[in-house]
């Protein structure tokens, strides 16, 4: 990146004036933020071409956004709902294999590319899910820890999947890692709730006036158990999560998560920015056809789908439909695979950019509806709007 300042003028001054018209527009905020990096990007006017820099700055709002979340839950209520999620995901995940797998085999992609397709439409957003998620409002507390749930089990899958592929690549070899995985998580769990108990919490109470130190010491704990996680072979959002998860039932976490918010959202703009900068538009020509019958069947069948399976675990249809139209896109997770896939030469470049084409397309459609149609932070109506 030519100069890191310039850079940042780019993205914030450009989103600022691109958000505007979006509000003047009635549009949603995230197709401002990804058209924005598709103009300034390599693909577009060449302004900022270290898109990788971007993308691991806003890694970083990604475990901010799942901190956040973890601190709004409690414990008891995740373990509760974490059963029913996970039958659903498993069922949905096949549906959603299938559906990827058949449309890829339609347009003659290779065997190998249809199985990585398929993997890489299982999953939802968390960034778009929950960010859109009302975090504030009391009726929507169910909601939100089904979301949860839902996503958090989505997000193991494709950690496996992001394992396998490597195994693929190195002959198998990658036993020792999985093991790692599933060692590691109780581990994790473990540690972070003990140091929660015999030191944050203790350190809290005896230096609760300093707010300085507070925001410090929070910001501190959730990127070390981050950290932590990633010796462990987990991902660092999964880190962050059970950074947030074990400090939700102390009384200062409420505290907390209103004033880590601003951060958060600085860093998400970042995510969005090089989310539309990364993308390759010379490939368009090649690819359109696909992404797009992919990104039809993902917005129509993603809901459905949820709603059915939701439908037969006893919950109530609207708030089935809710949840299926909020988590009715593929996911971040599937850029990585994606990405890690092509790295590894396991994929080609059009076969990559369906993924990614499909990705962008479907964070941006299940924004327009999730937007204009429920409850959520950044709706243009009033009627709709909660935080």
């Amino acid at each position: 990146m030519e100069s890191l300042s310039f850079a940042f003028f780019l993205i914030f001054a450009g989103a600022a004036v691109l958000a505007t018209l979006a509000l003047y527009s009635r549009q949603p905020l995230l197709m401002a933020y990804i058209v924005l990096g598709m103009l300034i990007g390599p693909y577009g006017l060449a302004l900022v071409t270290d898109v990788d820099a971007l993308q691991q700055m806003a890694s970083i709002g990604i475990m901010f956004l799942l901190f956040l979340l973890g601190l709004d839950m409690q414990p008891s209520a995740l373990l509760a709902v974490l059963r029913q999620a996970s039958w659903v995901t498993v069922l949905s995940s096949l549906v959603f294999f299938a559906m990827g797998y058949g449309v890829a085999a339609a347009f003659g992609f290779t065997g190998r590319e249809c199985l990585i397709v398929g993997l890489a439409v299982i999953n939802s957003s968390t960034i778009i899910g929950l960010k859109l998620l009302p975090t504030t409002v009391l009726h929507h507390k169910h909601m939100g820890e089904l979301m949860i749930g839902l996503l958090l089990v989505q997000d193991f899958i494709a950690l496996f999947i992001l394992i396998a592929l490597s195994a693929m690549a190195e002959g198998g070899a990658s036993g020792l890692m999985l093991v790692r995985v599933l060692a590691g998580l109780p581990v994790l769990v473990l540690v972070a709730w003990l140091l929660v108990r015999e030191v944050l919490v203790r350190l809290y109470a005896r230096f609760d006036r300093f707010q300085e130190y507070l925001f410090l010491m929070t910001i501190g704990w959730c990127l070390g158990i981050a950290q932590l996680a990633h010796l462990f072979g987990l991902s660092a959002e999964t880190g962050a999560f059970i950074a947030g998860i074990t400090l939700a039932s102390h009384p200062v976490s409420q505290y907390l998560a209103l004033q880590l918010r601003p951060l958060r959202d600085f860093f998400l703009i970042l995510f969005f920015v090089a989310l539309g900068a990364s993308f390759d538009t010379g490939l368009l020509a090649k690819i359109w056809l696909p992404s797009m019958l992919l990104t039809l069947l993902v917005v129509a069948v993603k809901p459905a789908v949820f709603r059915l399976l939701l439908g037969r675990f006893s919950e109530e249809p609207r708030l089935a439909w809710d949840v299926g139209f909020r988590l009715g896109q593929i996911s971040e997770f599937s850029l990585l695979i994606a990405f890690l896939a092509l790295g590894l030469k396991l994929i080609g470049p059009e076969a990559a950019h369906v993924i990614e084409a499909t990705a962008i397309l479907t964070f941006v459609i299940s924004s327009y509806i999730v937007v204009f149609n429920y409850p959520n932070p950044i709706a243009v109506s009033e009627r709709l709007r909660r935080d």
